[in-house]
């Protein structure tokens, strides 16, 4: 019988690789909210992963500028940091190009400003630990975020991603 050292735990060698292997099985089927497109990056054919509202971001962001996302793309591989990936750079300049947009208005139309309103939006309670209460209640022991999806209203949430 052989046995493997699994972080000070020795197990019989069977046991461990078949866990290991529905473990991967597991993990496999997970699907991710990333979805990969092919862009042309200053001629250069390439890969990009990014959340769905990344990409309808980068098309509305094309669209008002009359470019392809390509054009901007190319532009941000550019600009960018050299120890920067492309995905990153990409993120931060949606971002960037969003933030550079807003307004006070445009805030309060949106309800900002108001972090109850927020926690509402988000179907969020926080539960302040004692401590917290013991000193004034200013400090939020965030492990303690609870989601309360049935107990809130669902009016404004399509997805638990949008703008909070």
């Amino acid at each position: 019988m052989q046995f493997e050292n699994m972080g000070g735990i020795f197990m019989q060698s069977s046991f461990v690789r078949s866990n290991v292997t529905e473990e991967r099985t597991l993990n496999s089927e997970a699907k991710s909210t990333l979805l990969s497109r092919n862009i042309t990056v200053a001629g250069r054919r390439t890969s990009v992963r990014l959340e769905p509202e990344m990409w309808m971001a980068l098309k509305e962001i094309s669209k008002r500028e009359k470019c392809t996302m390509h054009d901007i793309c190319s532009l941000i591989n550019a600009r960018k940091n050299q120890n920067t990936s492309l995905t990153a750079a990409i993120r931060v300049f949606l971002m960037l190009y969003f933030r550079a947009s807003s307004t006070e208005d445009g805030h309060s139309r949106a309800g900002h400003g108001d972090f109850e309103h927020m926690k509402m939006r988000a179907k969020i309670i926080i539960k302040p630990a004692a401590n917290a209460m013991r000193q004034g209640g200013e400090n939020i022991d965030y492990e303690r975020i609870q989601l309360e999806t049935n107990k809130m209203p669902d009016k404004d949430s399509r997805h638990m991603g949008q703008a909070l």
